[in-house]
């Protein structure tokens, strides 16, 4: 008779899920403070170590409240996506819970917290030789003439990327360079998914759009008061394919050190940008995710005993 191992007890991995400028990260905050809980990044720009001001990082002194994961462990040089993102937040939290300790993952990233709690394929690892032949053959043969070898030999995948997007007509063509499967046939087969022992519950944070709209214009004149302009000063010789250098608000910043804009118009255009970003997740946090608690309004201290007694209730009771 085969032997089966004892199964885990599951183990609650809160997520705090919102748009941005709704108030997701002080929520968070206020919520490990009291959980004893580690807070676990998943906004895609705040892995980069060279651009916390641009990105909206936590401070210093939130940081020193308590445990924070995942922020700034990256160079910007060092591409991170949603596949190493989940293999990091997995170490992150299962650390968490051996600690006792309860994981608040915290973003608003869609794509990172559907590879969470969905699971991803597991697609090759990049292989730097080859990103950098084939980042040579793109910038000798124009996008026009790569976009064509990879509709050759993955058509659903050319067809999906828009123009323009460098870093994912090379992730395309390297897949199939390292395994010889097209993208789009590694996509259609089983995710793995996230362990069984992990008990998800969501929190999502929708403030209405025109408070949303209105933090992201006040946002950035801060931003920029912070240091914005002398982030994007530093990082400003570095290949602009980069993920990281897509943050919003920096290519503004750039064309403003380019010189083809004056520094009110380029915060004029990061404003709408921001604007553009915040819309597309609210489209995406209202139709692409199962929430447990959805808070519709921007968070703040009138909202924190609602909260405490939703985790209490939900988050930290065992299943029967």
């Amino acid at each position: 008779m085969t032997e089966t191992s004892p199964q885990k007890p599951t183990q609650p991995v809160l997520i705090v899920a919102g748009v941005t400028a709704s108030g997701k990260s002080a929520l968070a905050l206020d919520v490990a403070e009291a959980f004893d809980g580690i807070i676990i990044n998943a906004d895609s720009m705040q892995v980069y170590r060279e651009i916390p001001v641009i990105s909206a990082a936590p401070t210093a002194a939130d940081m020193a409240r308590v445990p924070h994961r995942l922020y700034g462990v990256l160079p910007i040089t060092d591409p991170c996506s949603a596949g190493r993102w989940r293999d990091m937040v997995a170490a992150e939290i299962e650390a968490a819970h051996a600690a006792g300790k309860l994981p608040v993952v915290v973003g608003g990233t869609g794509l990172y917290i559907k590879a969470l709690m969905s699971g991803m394929n597991d697609l090759p690892a990049s292989d730097p030789a080859i990103r950098e032949e084939l980042t040579g053959q793109l910038v000798m043969r124009g996008e026009e003439s790569f976009r064509a070898a990879l509709a050759a030999i993955d058509p659903l995948a050319e067809k999906a990327i828009r123009q323009g997007d460098r870093q994912r007509l090379l992730r395309a063509m390297e897949v199939y360079r390292i395994s010889g499967r097209a993208l789009s046939d590694w996509r259609r087969t089983p995710a793995n998914p996230p362990p069984s022992h992990w008990r998800f519950q969501v929190i999502t944070v929708l403030p209405p759009r025109d408070e949303v709209y209105a933090a992201c214009e006040a946002r950035f004149d801060r931003m920029l008061e912070a240091g914005a302009l002398e982030e994007a000063r530093a990082v400003y010789a570095f290949d602009r394919n980069l993920p990281g250098m897509k943050a919003v608000g920096l290519p503004e910043l750039f064309d403003h050190l380019d010189e083809d804009v004056d520094i009110q118009t380029a915060a004029i255009l990061a404003r709408q940008a921001t604007r553009r970003y915040a819309k597309r997740q609210f489209t995406w946090l209202r139709h692409q995710i199962n929430s447990n608690f959805v808070l519709e309004t921007k968070y703040s201290e009138r909202n924190r005993d609602e909260i405490i007694n939703f985790i209490r209730q939900t988050v930290l009771t065992p299943l029967d």
